[in-house]
C-alpha cells in the first residue's frame, strides 16, 4: 500500500510540474502583454521598453519560466506583480484565506446535505420524495453557479432584504457571524451545484450494493430496509462516495472564480481575474498553480482513503 500512495503522490507532482508548464505557454499565448496593459495606447515605444526591461519581459520565455520555477522550488518565492510591483505572496495570502473560508463555508452546507439527503432517497427508492429530490438535483446541475449567484441577488438582496448584494466588504478583522452573512449567498451558490451531484452519486453508490447477494439476503432475514441501508450497504459504498465528496470539495476550492466575480469576494479567483485583464503573467502563475495544487492534494488524499477502505484496490490484478 505504501508503494501505491508513494506512486499517487509522485503522479501528483509530475501533474503539477505539467499544469505550470501549461499555464505558462497560455499567456505567452494571451494578446499584449503588462507593460501595454498598465502603460496604455499612449506610451511611447522607449517607455513601454523600459518598463519591459524593468519588470524583465524582455528577456526569453524560457529563461523566465526557470526562473520563476527556481524561485518557487527553492524559495518558496512567487515573485512581484508586474503591475504594482507588490510581492505575490502577501497579497495572495490574505485572499486564499477569504478563499478558503467560502469554499469551507459551502463544503458544511453542502457535504452533510447531499450524504443524508442521498441515503434518503436510496431508502425510499421509487417514491415520491426520492423522484421530487432527483428532479430537484437535475435542475440544479443544470443551473450553471453564476446564473444561481445572480438569480439569488435578485430575490434576497436589496432594500428591505436581509442581504447585502455583494461581498465586498469581507475582511480579516470582521467577526465571525458577520463574516457567515455576508458569504452566505456566495456559499449557498456553490452548494446548489455540487451538493446536487453528491447526492445523486451517494443514491447511485448505495443502490449499486443493493443489489449484490449479501444485501437480498439481509431482506430476506427480514431486516428492515433503512437498517439494511444504514448498518450494510452505505459502509461499502463509502469508497466511491468519498472519491466524490473530495472531487467536488476540490472544484468547491478551484471552481469559485465565478461565484467570486459575480459577488466581488475578494478571493482568488477574483484575484485572478483581474491578472488576466492585466496580463499579470507571474500572479497568474501563483493563482494557477495555487488551485491545482489544491485540486491534486484532495484528489490524492480520496484516492489514498478509498486504497485504505477497499482492499480489492491494494492488490489490482
Amino acid at each position: 500500500m505504501a508503494r501505491l500512495i508513494a506512486w499517487r503522490i509522485f503522479q501528483g507532482v509530475v501533474t503539477l510540474f505539467a499544469i505550470s508548464v501549461i499555464i505558462f505557454l497560455l499567456t505567452l499565448a494571451l494578446p499584449g502583454d503588462a507593460a501595454t496593459a498598465v502603460l496604455g495606447q499612449s506610451a511611447t515605444p522607449a517607455t513601454v521598453a523600459a518598463y519591459r526591461h524593468d519588470v524583465g519581459l524582455d528577456l526569453p520565455p524560457l529563461t523566465r519560466y526557470l526562473s520563476w520555477l527556481w524561485n518557487v522550488l527553492v524559495h518558496f518565492d512567487f515573485g512581484k506583480s508586474y503591475t504594482n510591483q507588490r510581492v505575490i505572496v502577501d497579497d495572495l495570502w490574505p485572499r486564499f484565506k477569504n478563499t478558503m473560508w467560502l469554499a469551507s463555508f459551502a463544503t458544511l452546507l453542502s457535504v452533510p446535505l447531499a450524504i443524508v439527503t442521498g441515503v434518503t432517497c436510496a431508502i425510499t427508492e421509487g417514491r415520491l420524495s426520492d423522484r421530487a429530490a432527483n428532479i430537484g438535483a437535475l435542475i440544479a446541475i443544470s443551473m450553471p453557479e453564476f446564473f444561481v449567484g445572480g438569480v439569488l441577488i435578485l430575490l434576497f438582496t436589496g432594500k428591505g432584504m436581509w442581504f447585502p448584494p455583494t461581498a465586498s466588504n469581507v475582511t480579516a478583522d470582521m467577526g465571525f457571524w458577520a463574516r457567515v452573512f455576508a458569504t452566505f449567498l456566495p456559499a449557498v451558490a456553490m452548494t446548489c451545484l455540487v451538493c446536487a451531484h453528491m447526492m445523486r452519486m451517494t443514491r447511485n453508490s448505495v443502490l449499486s450494493i443493493m443489489s449484490t447477494p449479501y444485501i437480498e439476503m439481509a431482506f430476506l432475514k427480514g431486516v428492515k430496509r433503512s437498517r439494511v441501508v444504514a448498518r450494510h450497504a452505505l459502509p461499502n459504498a463509502a469508497s466511491p462516495i468519498i472519491s466524490v465528496v473530495a472531487l467536488n470539495i476540490a472544484y468547491l476550492v478551484v471552481g469559485v472564480v465565478l461565484v467570486e466575480k459575480v459577488f466581488t469576494y475578494p478571493g482568488v479567483g477574483q484575484y485572478m481575474i483581474d491578472a488576466v485583464s492585466k496580463r499579470d503573467i507571474p500572479v497568474i502563475l501563483a493563482c494557477g498553480l495555487l488551485f491545482a495544487a489544491i485540486f491534486i492534494i484532495l484528489n490524492t488524499i480520496a484516492d489514498v482513503l478509498a486504497i485504505i477502505l477497499n482492499p480489492r484496490l491494494r492488490h489490482p490484478r
